[in-house]
């Protein structure tokens, strides 16, 4: 067979992870304007392909993922205003480049949970691995447990809260957004960060470079309540808040295409 052979003794295949069937399996269970489909038999493509064919050519708004396995890039590229909930753990890279959702993880998810998502709401009643919201743009993403290192590494919008502790280098780059962290933070906090916020209601190991202590404001409060009573995250910890000292970088008002038009 093309493509396959052995390497060391071993048999494998040339192919990799490579799913050439790309039929939709129409396995969806669907009752007026919901759907609902179970995937523990499904391959990610089949997933995938289940999900889009009920969005975008059935016009469903309300569906439900059964029994994901652990499989990644789930739910990924989804640009319309649905409502999705997934029973179970998603692998890496769950719900990455979405825009406009609401998902609802009942369980925990891999790395990469919505890399660079624009808009939307995320929330996750587990942990979450490693680069959790990596280049995020924009939307809310709630961790109701711990989050791995490198959380909002490269943030540009958008509101991270984890409940729980942040692995090291949490907002390594952050350029916008605000980060909420309920719980303990790791070493390099806020590590070369050129903007945004960071608020820490529990020990920070170690600030990053150029990360400092930042004036407290009623708009930080505000912002904070307001959060906690939208995803009902009961009580309010006592927060401190972290900002960039701007001594780092050469700060510029204009963005380069500006500056060109200037000189």
């Amino acid at each position: 067979m093309a493509g396959v052979g052995t390497k060391s003794g071993v048999r494998y295949d040339a192919r990799g992870l490579v799913e050439p069937e790309a039929e939709v399996p129409g396995i969806a269970e669907v009752s007026g304007d919901t759907a609902r489909f179970d995937a523990e038999e499904l391959t990610t493509r089949q997933i995938n392909l289940e999900l889009r064919d009920l969005v975008y050519r059935q016009g469903i708004k309300d569906v439900t993922i059964a029994n994901p396995g652990s499989k990644n890039s789930l739910a990924v590229g989804i640009l319309e205003r649905i409502k999705l909930t997934i029973e179970g753990s998603p692998g890496w890279f769950a719900c990455g480049l979405i825009d406009g959702p609401e998902v609802h993880i009942q369980g925990r998810v891999g790395w990469s949970l919505c890399e660079n998502m624009m808009s939307g709401v995320v929330v996750v009643d587990g942990p979450a691995g490693s680069l959790t919201c990596a280049a995020i743009r924009g939307g809310d993403v709630v961790v109701k447990g711990n989050a791995g290192a490198r959380t909002g590494i490269d943030q540009k919008g958008g509101t991270i809260i984890v409940m729980g502790d942040v692995g090291i280098n949490t907002g390594f780059m952050m350029q916008r957004g605000r980060q909420i962290i309920a719980g303990n933070a790791g070493d390099g906090l806020g590590d070369s960060m050129y903007d945004g916020t960071i608020y820490v209601g529990g020990e920070v190991a170690s600030l990053g470079v150029d990360c400092v202590p930042g004036e407290w404001t009623d708009a930080d409060t505000e912002l904070i309540e307001r959060k906690y009573r939208i995803y009902d995250l009961g009580p309010v910890p006592e927060f401190k808040k972290f900002v960039c000292g701007k001594q780092l970088h050469n700060y510029d008002s204009l963005e380069p295409s500006e500056r060109k038009l200037v000189i």
